[in-house]
């Protein structure tokens, strides 16, 4: 019986290295792919860093989804970004959701501070196949915080050690939400 090493192998350790490149190549090109991704919907205004978007109204309502929108990337990584969208339902309910790419590391959540402080952490809900997001619905004083800060920073992470703070302009927030009905 003869024995086989992997190593001496070549046809193994080309194919092994072949498909590597391949997953390498797939997981770039769905970053690059989710960051360029368009924004669903409209714009119909901007307000400093914030864009209103509307898409239709969805099956059995006459009025039209608008949220304010918000796309960046980390300041020192251009294939990992974010999206959040500051969305008000017709009850009045206010839902803060933000889409980071996929490969986050689920169980730790999304965290969020506000001009330097942490302001709390929401777990990611779900991942489709562009991305993951993590949703919360926003009470009066996370508002203010957005309405009345500089800059937030969405942190997520890549494995436990790697956090990622990605910055959030607050600049036209407070506009950008009165035009929200």
């Amino acid at each position: 019986m003869s024995q086989v090493s992997l190593c001496a192998a070549p046809s193994f350790r080309s194919a092994t290295i072949a498909l590597l490149a391949l997953l390498w190549g797939l997981c770039s090109l769905t970053a690059t792919a989710w960051s360029q991704k368009p924004i669903d919907g409209e714009v119909l205004s901007e307000f400093g860093h914030w864009q209103l978007v509307c898409r239709a109204p969805p099956p059995g309502s006459k009025k039209q989804v608008c949220a304010l929108v918000q796309s960046v990337t980390a300041e020192d990584r251009n294939n990992v970004g974010l999206t959040v969208y500051f969305q008000k339902f017709s009850n009045g309910t206010r839902v803060l959701r933000v889409f980071a790419p996929l490969g986050v590391l689920l169980p730790a959540g999304l965290g969020l501070k506000i001009d330097g402080k942490d302001v709390g952490h929401a777990p990611f809900l779900r991942c489709h196949t562009f991305a993951c997001y993590a949703q919360v619905v926003v009470e009066e004083k996370l508002v203010k915080q957005f309405s009345t800060g500089k800059k937030a920073h969405f942190i997520i992470f890549q494995s436990q050690e790697e956090g990622i703070a990605i910055p959030i302009s607050l600049d036209g927030f407070q506009k950008g939400l009165s035009s929200l009905k």
